[in-house]
């Protein structure tokens, strides 16, 4: 879990190290990676010297995962749908993609709220072969692709607010990965796993790939009422990783975080009891509520 420091602006980089100077640094951490480990964005920085990206386009995500040897969360760095759309397009052979078809709209009510969603959404990439175009058309099904929160079935706050384009991202990522397998990554986009349990090595691992809105709706059906109790074979996140996610959702200001860990005499805000977090994880959410 990232380290939730009252003041990142401090940290050197080494320039012949890790390649950026200051101010590319206090972005990546304050801006575009706020609240994460140094390491992680040092990760940031290495794959995307790898891969030959700017990191200032945010093209990765740094997602926590569970792993069982350690049993803890760690760090990982994963590809989102805007990297796959580069790297197609540096092959001078990536020719356009069409636009979304969606199946029939599908109604449902959950936990009553009406919740609508396409039953499938498929998409062409087309892809020049020796000076013809080849298309590589994908469909995929909205129950096989979208993420739940963690303790029920229902959709989480992304698939219930944006469910055709989370459905589009999974389609344009796995029409990208079928025409370009050479050059586009099989491992799965960020904007595919969030919420979802991450496979690796044919186990499982059973605590979910965690990315801010997963956070952020396990927090919200803790405050819908939903059992909070411990379910088998999953991980509670805990408070400081919860308010991670809202001061980074929220861009919640340095100013007020810097007055938070004044007030709770610390320096960093994961040092808080969870009495303060909670405190602050409310003033969050009672302070950015839609009308």
């Amino acid at each position: 879990m990232g380290q939730l420091r009252a003041n990142n602006s401090t940290k050197q980089i080494d320039n012949q190290t890790n390649g950026v100077d200051t101010d590319v640094w206090s972005a990546l951490k304050n801006i575009l990676y706020r609240g994460a480990k140094d390491e992680s964005v040092i990760m940031v920085l290495n794959y995307c010297r790898a891969k030959k990206l700017d990191p200032m386009q945010k093209l990765v995500h740094i997602v926590p995962m569970y792993d069982k040897g350690t049993d803890s969360y760690q760090d990982n760095i994963m590809p989102g749908i805007g990297m796959y759309r580069i790297q197609a397009s540096r092959t001078n052979q990536y020719a356009g993609l069409s636009e979304p078809e969606y199946g029939k709209t599908i109604t449902i009510t959950v936990n009553k709220k009406a919740i609508s969603y396409p039953e499938w959404c498929k998409i062409t990439v087309k892809k020049l072969l020796q000076g013809t175009v080849v298309e590589f058309t994908v469909k995929e099904y909205w129950l096989e692709n979208y993420a739940k929160t963690s303790k029920t079935t229902s959709p989480n706050y992304m698939w219930s607010n944006r469910p055709f384009a989370q459905l589009a991202k999974c389609a344009e990522a796995q029409a990208l990965r079928k025409a370009f397998p050479e050059i586009v990554p099989q491992q799965p986009t960020a904007e595919e796993m969030e919420g979802k349990y991450y496979i690796e090595h044919n186990a499982i691992s059973k605590p979910k790939a965690t990315t801010l809105n997963s956070k952020l709706d396990d927090f919200l059906s803790q405050e819908e009422g939903a059992d909070i109790k411990e379910v088998k074979g999953q991980i509670e996140i805990d408070l400081a990783s919860k308010l991670s996610g809202l001061l980074e959702l929220h861009n919640v200001s340095q100013e007020i975080v810097t007055k938070w860990c004044k007030a709770g005499e610390v320096d960093s805000l994961n040092k808080l009891d969870d009495v303060k977090l909670q405190a602050c994880i409310n003033y969050v959410v009672e302070n950015n509520q839609t009308s």
